[in-house]
C-alpha cells in the first residue's frame, strides 16, 4: 500500500512524501526546502530515491539541490532549464513509474507555462497538481492566461470524483472564505468551512481534497452556477465561462 504524507515546509507549502509499506525508498513532490524533508527521512530511516517537481518556482524547488547531494535521488520534472538538478524531463501523456504507482503526466498551464501536474489511477486514485487546483480555489496566473489556466482546472475536473487532490499549499482557509463571496448560494460552503477551522485549530491539514468535494465547493469548476455568475456579473445570454472564470481570478486577486 502507498501512504502519502505532508511535510509542512516555508509558511504554507505541504512537500508531499510517497512511501511503500514494502519499501525504505520514497519520493518527495515538490521539496520547497530540504531540512524537513531531511529531518523526517533519518527520523524514520528512510532514503529518497525520486523528486517530483510541478514548476520551477523556488518555494516547490529550493530543497532540489541539497537533497539530490545527500540522497542521490532522481530528479524528475517539467522541461524547463531554470530548474537545476533535472535528470528527467516530462510533459503531457508522459507515464513514469514511482514507488510502485503508474502515474501520468498532465500538462496543467497557467499558474506557470511549464506547469505539469501527475495523476496515477487506482484506489486510491492520487493527484499531484502543485499550484494549478487548490481546495476552493486555483493558483494566480503568473505567466499563463485565462484560458490556459480553464483549460487545465478543466482537464483535472474531468478525472475520476474519488481522486485525492494534493496541493502544494494550506490556502483552503482563505479560499473558502472568498469561495463563500463568490458562490453565496453554495449551501455546501459553510459545512466545509467548518470542517476546515476545526481542522486547522487542529494543527491538521486540510488536504487532501477529492476531485468531487472539489465540483461541490470551488468556484472555478462552477462557472455556470446562476450563483456565481451572478456574483460575478456574467450572467445572461452572452455570459461564457471564460469571462467568469476570468473576472472571479481578477477579483480573488485584490480580495
Amino acid at each position: 500500500m502507498m501512504s502519502v504524507t505532508p511535510i509542512p515546509a516555508l509558511s504554507d507549502n505541504y512537500i508531499w512524501l510517497l512511501r511503500q509499506d514494502t519499501s525504505q525508498n520514497v519520493c518527495v513532490v515538490d521539496p520547497g526546502e530540504a531540512a524537513p524533508v531531511i529531518e523526517l527521512l533519518e527520523r524514520e530511516g528512510l532514503t529518497l530515491a525520486t523528486i517530483l517537481i510541478t514548476h520551477h518556482h523556488g518555494d516547490h524547488t529550493g530543497g532540489i539541490e541539497e537533497l539530490k547531494k545527500r540522497y542521490g535521488a532522481h530528479v524528475i520534472g517539467p522541461n524547463n532549464p531554470t530548474i537545476e538538478g533535472l535528470d528527467q524531463t516530462v510533459d503531457q501523456g508522459d507515464e513514469i513509474r514511482v514507488m510502485g504507482r503508474l502515474f501520468e503526466v498532465i500538462a496543467t498551464p497557467g499558474h506557470t507555462l511549464d506547469h505539469v501536474s501527475y495523476f496515477a489511477a487506482g484506489i486510491p486514485a492520487l493527484l499531484f497538481c502543485g499550484d494549478t487546483l487548490f481546495s476552493a480555489g486555483c493558483g494566480r496566473l503568473f505567466e499563463g492566461e485565462p484560458a490556459q489556466m480553464l483549460d487545465s482546472l478543466n482537464t483535472l475536473a474531468r478525472l475520476p470524483e474519488d481522486t485525492l487532490v494534493f496541493a502544494g499549499h494550506e490556502y483552503t482557509q482563505a479560499n473558502l472564505a472568498f469561495a463563500q463571496a463568490a458562490d453565496p448560494d453554495n449551501a455546501a460552503l459553510p459545512h466545509v468551512r467548518n470542517e476546515c477551522d476545526k481542522a486547522r485549530a487542529m494543527d491538521r491539514p486540510t488536504l487532501p481534497s477529492t476531485i468531487g468535494r472539489e465540483l461541490k465547493i470551488n468556484p472555478y469548476l462552477r462557472l455556470a452556477t446562476d450563483s456565481v455568475r451572478r456574483s460575478a456579473g456574467t450572467q445572461g445570454p452572452n455570459g461564457d465561462d471564460l469571462a467568469t472564470f476570468t473576472t472571479l481570478r481578477e477579483w480573488k486577486n485584490r480580495f
